[in-house]
Order: C-alpha cells, then structure tokens, then sequence
C-alpha cells in the first residue's frame, strides 16, 4: 500500500516538473506582439514577370468563376528587392459576391522582426487605383489585429513597366489588459 502512494506521489512529482519545464524552455516565435496599440507597415506586393509579355496584370475575365493569386510580397518596390512573405488571396468578382466575406487576402511575414499572418477581407471596392480594405485578424506576430490595409498601384504610363500593388497596413492589437470571463 505504501509504495503504490510512493509512485502515485513520484508521478505527481514527475508530471509537474516536466509542465515546468516545457513551460520554461519552450521555444518563442521570433518577435512577440508588439506593446504599442498601434503598427503601420508599407510594403509591395510583385506582380508576376512574364518573359516577352510587357505589362502582365491578373484580370479575371467577367465571367470568372473566382481569382486565386499567390505572389510576393517586398520591402521595396523594386521586384529585386528583399523578400519578405508572401500574399494569397481569394476573390469573387462577380458583382453579386463584390460584399461577400469570402474575399479575402492573406499577408505572410517570415522575418526575424515578425513571423505570422494578416488577414484582409476584399469587400467592395474603391477607385481603380486605391482601395481601403479591413484588416480582420492575424496570427502569430499579429495575433488578433485589426485595422485598415490600404492598396494602391502608381500610374503605368510606361507600359513596359510591371507595377507592383503599394499595400500600407494600420494595424491596432487588442488591449490585453482586458480578461475573458469564463
């Protein structure tokens, strides 16, 4: 009887050390959520480079069922300059869906300053140049935000020039002072 209470207290014993230990040696992501309320990023998103056919833009015909991208997403707007992540996103260009939730572009940070994801819902649409977008969470180093993401492309004039997308983000995080109740 007593050594079933001896292994019964020794697994115990074992049990927490080990919590205390993952707890205090677990790694950490590479930057942890920013203490300011506030974050304003500027970055390009690249449109693709296609040998031989100047001036590519994705246009989804009228009658396109959805537009899925995937490109790269720079410091600089430069298509040479570093990468930073990626930008995918999924879109619905019929008129009936222009407000649909399904819209949505996904930001993806891999740098030693920020490591996660934004998330942008694409509903409606401003000019054809510039467009105000709401930033609806993130994960990892944006975990939670919310925010404005304004998307705007410079003049082409020079229609031997690619232009990349200027994104600007206006993030806020969350107050986490605040508790859940529960």
């Amino acid at each position: 009887m007593l050594s079933n209470k001896l292994i019964f207290c020794v697994s115990v014993s074992l049990a927490i050390l080990v919590v205390i230990l993952l707890a205090t040696l677990s790694p950490l992501p590479h930057r942890k959520p920013s203490s300011k309320p506030w974050l304003a990023l500027s970055l390009y998103i690249q449109q693709p480079q296609t040998a031989g056919v100047p001036n590519v833009h994705t246009v989804a015909p009228q009658d396109a069922g959805a537009l899925i991208f995937h490109r790269v997403l720079t410091e600089e707007p430069k298509n040479t300059s570093k990468v930073i992540g990626k930008a995918q996103g999924f879109i619905l260009p019929v008129e009936q869906f222009a407000q649909s939730g399904f819209n949505i572009i996904y930001l993806t940070f891999d740098t030693h300053e920020y490591s996660g994801s934004v998330s942008i819902q694409a509903k409606g649409s401003g000019s054809d140049r510039r467009d105000e977008l709401r930033v609806v969470g993130g994960t990892g180093s944006f975990a939670f935000v919310r925010g404005i993401a304004v998307l705007t492309q410079k003049d082409d004039r020079d229609t031997n020039l690619v232009v990349p997308y200027h994104i600007r983000l206006h993030l806020k995080y969350p107050n986490r002072s605040k508790t859940i109740p529960g």
